[in-house]
């Protein structure tokens, strides 16, 4: 399917959904014969961030690699999804005028629910200070002012936040659209799919 490149790029705390969303959108998308390229931060540090730290200038470059990544791709007619947590709003702006096709997805939810969800105790450990320079407890996090899409993942079903993805993808004409629900029939095959793997048909 020939389409337009374009970045989307979620961004959000540690647990916050950020990855589980990314993976859904580009399965739907491949499913509906798009190309699409999947970055995550956790991924891109083991491979082409090697050797990064976590102050503020490491985590910096690391982000800005991935934004290059994500230039490149979507500069040659790919769909680049990336999903970091990206917690400095300038570097996500620089990226977005490096890109200018680019959407932001602010993955959302609250701190307390945060470490609810955490399986891996790290912010247990981090509010107790055994982990330094971690983000949204001794690090800063700072929210994105103007995100196209804001997910709210304590209070919205997986379901719901996709939908929001995809009525923004449609609104803005990155993604066919065919009037009526403006989903192609590939494209309503895919989600149907999905969210009845997901269990929620």
């Amino acid at each position: 399917m020939e389409h337009k490149g374009f970045t989307l790029w979620f961004t959000g705390l540690s647990g916050a959904g950020k990855t589980t969303l990314a993976v859904q959108v580009r399965d739907i998308l491949k499913e509906s014969g798009y190309k699409v390229e999947l970055l995550d931060g956790d991924v891109v540090r083991t491979n082409l961030s090697k050797g990064l730290g976590f102050s503020k200038e490491d985590r910096d470059t690391n982000i800005k690699r991935i934004g290059f990544v994500c230039h490149l791709l979507s500069r040659n007619n790919v769909i680049a999804i990336a999903s970091a947590i990206s917690p400095y709003r300038d570097v996500r702006d620089g990226i977005r005028e490096q890109i200018g096709d680019f959407v932001e997805v602010y993955a959302k939810c609250p701190l307390e629910v945060l470490v609810e969800r955490d399986v891996k105790g790290l912010y247990k450990k981090a509010l107790a200070g055994e982990i330094q320079n971690f983000t949204g407890v001794s690090d800063p996090y700072e929210e994105p002012l103007n995100a196209e899409v804001v997910v709210e993942t304590d209070k919205e079903t997986e379901a719901e936040s996709l939908a929001k993805i995809f009525v923004k993808l449609k609104a803005l004409g990155y993604l066919a659209s065919t009037g009526g629900d403006g989903y192609t029939k590939e494209e309503e095959k895919a989600v149907e799919d999905r969210l009845r793997a997901l269990g929620y048909l």
